[in-house]
């Protein structure tokens, strides 16, 4: 007899759902936690803290007026690193209890301290105390998640050099920052000081970024920071870093170096498994620490060891790690849910919002299939007018033989909202039609739907 019928290691998006998925179908469920507070990266150093960071210089700034009132203008003037901070930990303390609520209500149990394997249905929990307690499950899931990679050559100090976990509590506002990275969460915190004037370098060793994006839209992306000011340093090794009187100096193998008040690196993360003696369970992950599992049903090489989230690997989103926990919860108590859709959105919360789903035009050209694209410019709409937006774009990609919807891409204000209608319509095989002949709300951004639509049938080959 086994203590528990499921233990989950971790707290973030694919724990919780998969903690909460078995105590819903009558499951006794235990969930391991060894942070402070429940919750996991996502809520109190990742997804929640980033984009409540975003919102916070939004609206301080002033950010969304200024195509109105010019660049000089602001909400409050002098905004300092607190002004950020009271609003993180507000939010961060109310998605603390809602996560606590959900817990309680659904009979889930919660232990505090760091988890480790001692055999193949046991784990020993070791909280802050040095105090250890066994509990043996019939299932278990690592939903540890990831933390931020720090290599050697890097001076972390946590006072000059951060790394992303550390950004969100910074001791002031600097005049100049360094972000090494260009992956989502370097391009997101780049973007985000770059709205607060902070003067912003942005240095990715890489030739390209943000690659599993359409082209044009990273292009209207660079488009963007440039004309901000950012500064962008891509396709040149990193030599070394060092601290000097000024703050830290990066040096690339092209010759060039930046100097800033503050840097932050950004470039990758990796799996939080080291500490779970994974040997233990018949398990080994990877030189990133990730955990390798069965695409469909998240299984490890051991049938009744899940793995669900960041620590899997790619797409290391909040919305698909919280389906893949429901999904291993389901699969583990014999529950057959429907597979699921196709089409997710990808969601990167920059100044600009970047959202996106569906094919890219490199992928349809690569599947050789006929095809013409749609553009509508947020500024064409009667709303986007009126909310002063002189930047923003939706991308619409449509089959010319089936007429089908193949992928939509958007940059601007509102993106990640936007791109759910797109998705319905794709995940549902949706054509062309359904946008120009519904009547959508006017005026809405989400005309632009509708906008480049049309643009895209006005170049449809004719009979």
């Amino acid at each position: 007899m086994f203590d528990f019928d499921f233990v989950v290691i971790g707290s973030g998006p694919s724990g919780r759902r998969a903690a909460i998925q078995a105590a819903k179908i009558g499951k006794r469920v235990l969930v391991v936690e060894r942070g402070r507070r429940v919750g996991g990266v996502s809520v109190h150093t990742g997804t929640i803290p980033s984009k409540t960071l975003r919102e916070t210089v939004l609206n301080l700034s002033g950010w969304r007026e200024r195509a109105f009132y010019g660049r000089s203008y602001r909400v409050k003037q002098n905004i300092g690193a607190e002004d950020l901070i009271v609003r993180l930990h507000k939010t961060l303390d109310h998605e603390v209890e809602v996560l606590e609520h959900q817990f309680s209500r659904n009979a889930v149990k919660t232990a505090r301290g760091s988890a480790r394997f001692t055999g193949p249905h046991t784990v020993e929990i070791t909280d802050d105390a040095g105090e250890t307690r066994s509990v043996t499950a019939a299932f278990i899931l690592i939903a540890v998640g990831t933390r931020p990679l720090r290599p050697d050559y890097v001076p972390f100090d946590g006072t000059r050099v951060f790394d992303s976990d550390e950004i969100i509590e910074l001791p002031h506002l600097p005049r100049s920052l360094t972000v090494i990275g260009a992956g989502v969460i370097g391009v997101e915190y780049a973007s985000i000081y770059s709205a607060l004037d902070v003067a912003v370098t942005l240095v990715e060793p890489r030739a390209s970024f943000l690659d599993f994006l359409d082209k044009e839209l990273v292009q209207e992306f660079i488009h963007e920071m440039r004309d901000r000011g950012v500064g962008l340093r891509i396709g040149s090794a990193i030599t070394a870093i060092e601290q000097g009187p000024h703050g830290p100096t990066v040096h690339l193998a092209n010759g060039r170096s930046v100097t800033s008040e503050m840097l932050l690196f950004a470039a990758g993360r990796v799996g939080c498994t080291d500490q779970l003696n994974l040997p233990a369970a018949g398990l080994a992950a990877d030189e990133r620490g990730r955990v390798a599992v069965d695409a469909k049903t998240l299984q490890t090489a051991v049938p009744h060891i899940y793995a669900a989230g960041d620590v899997i690997g790619f797409p290391s989103l909040a919305s698909t790690s919280m389906e893949q926990g429901r999904l291993a919860a389901c699969h583990a108590f014999g529950l057959e849910p429907p597979p699921p859709p196709e089409f997710f959105p990808y969601g990167i919360y920059s100044v600009p919002e970047i959202s996106t789903v569906g094919m890219t035009e490199e992928e349809v050209q690569q599947r050789g299939i006929p095809y013409e694209c749609g553009i509508a410019r947020f500024r064409e709409t009667s709303r986007g007018h009126i909310m002063g937006l002189d930047s923003g774009m939706m991308k619409m990609i449509f089959s010319t033989k089936s007429r089908r919807l193949l992928g939509v891409h958007i940059i601007g204000e509102g993106a990640t909202e936007l791109i759910h209608i797109g998705q319905a319509v794709l995940n549902l095989k949706g054509t062309i039609d359904y946008f120009i002949e519904n009547t959508f709300n006017y005026p809405t951004l989400a005309e632009a739907y509708k906008i480049a639509s049309l643009d895209a049938w006005n170049r449809f080959p004719r009979a």
